[in-house]
């Protein structure tokens, strides 16, 4: 951890919505005008598209049938480590772009499925990381140690199947079996990789349906922000103002010392209402040391 470089770390698997929690965290970077460098975990795997399918394959004629994206193996990492390690010593660091579909083809001027080349982070002043392993822990590598802000968005696994499944559809043309064959091709590096992470963040937003979604994969429709609730933990609660945050956010809860419950549709208020001052003293303790 640094304070004069400080790293920000979202985990959270894919379909959990961490892009919209991307998205909440940039507003409240344009509205504090902070200037902030970003890392996308998928520059961070080990292998194309193309490289991947063969060795998933490789894997599977060595009989391990669920090698996917979610095992450590299939990542970069060290790199990502030593990114993590130069930024929080330097402010400097490098990062690239992984193109996902022919849009980003055109904006990025590669094929889909390959790696744009590597380039250094803009000036910034914080990093800012969303990914698969924000708080990844390996024999060599130990991320949430050199971040100062760790947070994970972990839907329950229904909803967070029910997403993936209509993101995959709609964006990358996926049937719906073909996304099942790949959510249960993960489950056991989802288990060994990504949920042991949630345990290591300071904050987790779980979003929870308050709808019937006991079969994931025949939903015809999301459920709505109106239709979940979200339950947000603090690993510390010490320090946070829950008197405050129950009077700024209508309808919300204690369940637990450490645990406060808003309804799904207040995700953005709530976000800002717990993120903005954490994230400012980040960057006022830096400005102060220049």
């Amino acid at each position: 951890m640094s304070a004069r470089h400080p790293i920000i770390s979202i985990t959270g698997s894919s379909g959990a919505g961490t892009t919209s929690v991307k998205r909440i965290f940039e507003l409240i970077f344009r509205r504090e005008d902070i200037k902030a460098a970003f890392i996308e975990g998928d520059a961070f795997h080990r292998y194309d598209r193309f490289a991947m399918k063969e060795k998933v394959a490789e894997e599977e004629k060595n009989g391990n049938p669920n090698f996917t994206h979610f095992h450590a193996d299939a990542n970069e990492l060290g790199i990502l480590q030593e990114v993590f390690k130069e930024y929080g010593e330097t402010g400097n660091g490098r990062t690239r772009h992984y193109v996902h579909d022919d849009d980003e083809a055109k904006l990025f001027g590669s094929a889909p499925g390959t790696f744009t080349d590597w380039e250094p982070f803009p000036e910034s002043e914080l990093l800012f990381y969303e990914g698969l392993h924000g708080c990844a822990v390996t024999d060599d590598v130990n991320l949430p140690a050199l971040a100062d802000l760790r947070i994970g968005v972990t839907p329950v696994i229904n909803l967070e199947w029910i997403q993936k499944i209509h993101r995959d559809r709609a964006t990358r043309g996926y049937s719906t079996e073909a996304v099942m064959d790949v959510i249960l091709r993960r489950m056991p590096d989802y288990t060994r990789f990504i949920v042991p992470q949630f345990s290591r963040t300071q904050i987790n937003f779980q979003r929870v349906p308050i709808v019937d979604t006991s079969n994931p994969f025949i939903a015809r429709w999301i459920p709505t922000p109106d239709e979940s609730m979200l339950v947000i933990r603090f690993a510390n609660p010490r320090g946070i103002d829950f008197a405050y945050l129950l009077s700024m956010i209508h309808d919300s809860f204690m369940s637990r010392a450490n645990s406060i419950v808003v309804p799904g549709n207040k995700l953005d208020l709530a976000m800002q209402l717990i993120l903005t001052p954490l994230i400012m003293q980040l960057v006022e303790r830096k400005r102060r040391l220049g």
